[in-house]
């Protein structure tokens, strides 16, 4: 049973604060899962392709870490080390518990996917966030500077993410 303040059970007491407070605490899981799987489908990789991807990223670093340096040099600061920096995968992490805390309200209104619902919620992020904002905001370059097997696992880790959040998501409904 889901209430449409964003698939919690009716009579919630967090109402809607304890949904994005569900929706962060999701979201972080997703992005916690999606790193395991990235990074055991990266460490498979061909090595050229590897190469390819790394020489293609600005800065030589990942949109996370890029955008990190970008508001640390705007606040007059330079961080160091440059990857990985506890900086950098702050906003790796907001950039799937922010989408988390936002598919909160809203996910009752993709019920009617059922289970692909979260897979649809990882397509669109990825789609969103890696294929069109990222290269326009300069964090990664243009999608066609990078390998394929970049963009499949990508697309492979954000439908993880987007499973794993929603099943999160379902899990919270049972306790909540």
């Amino acid at each position: 049973m889901t209430s449409n303040r964003g698939g919690l059970k009716p009579g919630n007491p967090g109402g809607m604060a304890g949904d994005l407070v569900a929706g962060a605490v999701a979201g972080a899981a997703g992005v916690w899962l999606m790193d395991r799987v990235g990074w055991a489908l990266y460490r498979r990789e061909n090595p050229a392709a590897l190469a390819h991807e790394r020489a293609a990223r600005p800065e030589g670093k990942d949109p996370a870490h890029v955008a990190a340096g970008k508001l640390a040099r705007a606040l007059g600061a330079e961080l160091s080390p440059g990857q990985p920096h506890p900086a950098g995968l702050a906003v790796h992490y907001a950039l799937g518990v922010v989408p988390g805390v936002l598919y909160a309200p809203l996910r009752h209104r993709l019920a009617g996917l059922g289970p692909a619902r979260g897979l649809v919620y990882g397509l669109g992020l990825f789609l969103v966030n890696d294929e069109i904002v990222a290269p326009a905001l300069g964090l990664a370059a243009s999608p066609v500077a990078y390998p394929w097997q970049a963009h499949a696992r990508g697309l492979v880790a954000h439908l993880v993410l987007g499973a794993a959040t929603d099943a999160a998501f379902d899990a919270l409904d049972r306790v909540a």
